[in-house]
């Protein structure tokens, strides 16, 4: 069966990943790729296919643990995660290697 497409979901997706994305290691190392390598495009092609192979990775997990548990507690968590890994990267962001 086939429901409306869900703009505002797909516009809030869109920018969440888009912005989460921007200046990581995945672009740094696709940069480099690209850089290096002899086709851009092949580059291009295959980073893509990576995003969204990992992209249907969290969506089938996300819909398996929501069936598990509820969507309130799944975004409560990942805030919480988020939250977390935040204060640990910047209370260690000072420490001497």
């Amino acid at each position: 069966m086939l429901r409306a497409m869900d703009w505002k979901l797909l516009a809030s997706t869109f920018g969440v990943v888009f912005l989460a994305e921007l200046g990581d290691k995945t672009q740094l190392a696709t940069l480099s790729l690209a850089a290096g390598g002899s086709s851009r495009w092949v580059v291009f092609a295959g980073s893509a296919t990576a995003l969204v192979a990992t992209s249907a990775i969290a969506v089938v997990a996300g819909e398996g643990l929501s069936r598990i548990v509820s969507p309130e507690w799944l975004k409560r968590a990942a805030g919480l995660s988020f939250l977390l890994l935040g204060l640990i990267f910047l209370l260690s962001s000072g420490r001497p290697k």
